[in-house]
């Protein structure tokens, strides 16, 4: 006769080896250190800014250029070009004291997506896989069921493989079905009624000029399991208005957008973005000074000016033709 509790013995402690991994990872990429400030340095991490550089930084210049700025954590995202730098990627930063907290990554568990495990595995790297996805808006309940259900099979399969080397997964708005948080919080309800924990969500702003007259209600539904918040300069429409990408400060909304996420409560990682074209050190940098310009403002400290970017410029405005 078979061994069934000896079967049972093993399927808790296979639960409990699962559950404590995936803790592990969340815990340590949700929350900043107790009484820690949540726009200071230490916590912010920059994110977009390996194909996005004018500079074309490679991985020694890269880590170089963040520990200036005074960067402790950076998000990668890559190319096909940099496979083959993961590793002197992840090196570079362990000798400049960046922590790579988190990597972009493939929609499916594809070859490419092993790669990136196994270097991560490699270096003994405990980083959120940020994860996007698309589709058109469901047409029906039945529709979102199965959209949900198809989504979650295939988020299971990265947050499997990424608990086995102690890793998390973030879904990463980036419009379209999946970038709806309540959509993603379906995926994440249903996956940890299946016993997958190691799922939450990277919230980006500059993907969610659509969202800005609900953010106050979205924050508190996605703060249990939101693991970092990407901010962006913030305009209505900006997106149609050509100011999708704006230096923090240069949106009239930044304020008031950052009073909402302090008074939220939530207490994760603050992502600082390039995302453009311009040098990545100075987008980063006028980002930076435009997070210190705003921040002081919450904490009632008197301020100058506002900053004036190097790397951007406001638009000018069409010229209206008066001869016709």
């Amino acid at each position: 006769m078979p061994n069934r509790s000896g079967k049972r013995l093993v399927t808790v402690v296979f639960v409990l080896v699962f559950a404590i991994a995936a803790w592990s990872a969340m815990g340590a990429s949700q929350t900043t250190a107790p009484g820690s400030n949540l726009f200071a340095r230490t916590n912010l991490i920059a994110w977009c800014i390996v194909p996005f550089d004018a500079q074309k930084r490679g991985p020694e210049a890269r880590a170089t250029m963040l520990a200036k700025l005074g960067f402790k954590h950076f998000a990668y995202d890559y190319r096909a070009e940099h496979i083959p730098q993961f590793d002197a990627e992840i090196e570079a930063c362990q000798r400049h004291g960046v922590a790579l907290d988190a990597w972009w990554f493939p929609t499916d568990m594809n070859d490419e997506a092993r790669l990136i495990l196994d270097a991560l595995k490699r270096h003994e790297v405990k980083a959120q896989l940020w994860v996007m996805g698309g589709g058109a808006k469901t047409k029906s309940p039945e529709d979102q069921r199965a959209r949900v259900q198809s989504e979650a099979k295939r988020i299971r399969a990265i947050a499997e493989a990424a608990a086995r080397i102690g890793c998390s997964v973030a879904l990463y708005n980036h419009g379209n079905w999946f970038g709806e948080p309540e959509n993603q919080l379906e995926i994440i309800r249903l996956l940890k009624s299946e016993g997958i924990t190691n799922v939450g969500i990277v919230y980006n702003l500059h993907h969610g000029h659509e969202h800005l007259d609900r953010f106050p209600a979205l924050l508190e539904k996605m703060k249990p399991h939101l693991m970092a918040l990407n901010l962006n300069g913030m305009t209505r429409d900006g997106d149609k208005l050509g100011k999708k990408i704006l230096p923090l400060g240069q949106g009239n909304l930044d304020l008031e957008l950052l009073r909402v996420i302090r008074d939220s409560g939530w207490r994760g990682r603050i992502g600082i973005l390039n995302h453009t074209d311009e040098d990545a050190e100075a987008r980063l940098a006028d980002n930076l000074a435009g997070l210190d310009w705003l921040a002081a403002q919450l904490d009632g400290k008197p301020v100058g000016a506002k900053p004036v970017p190097k790397s951007w410029r406001e638009p000018e405005a069409p010229r209206v033709d008066k001869t016709q």
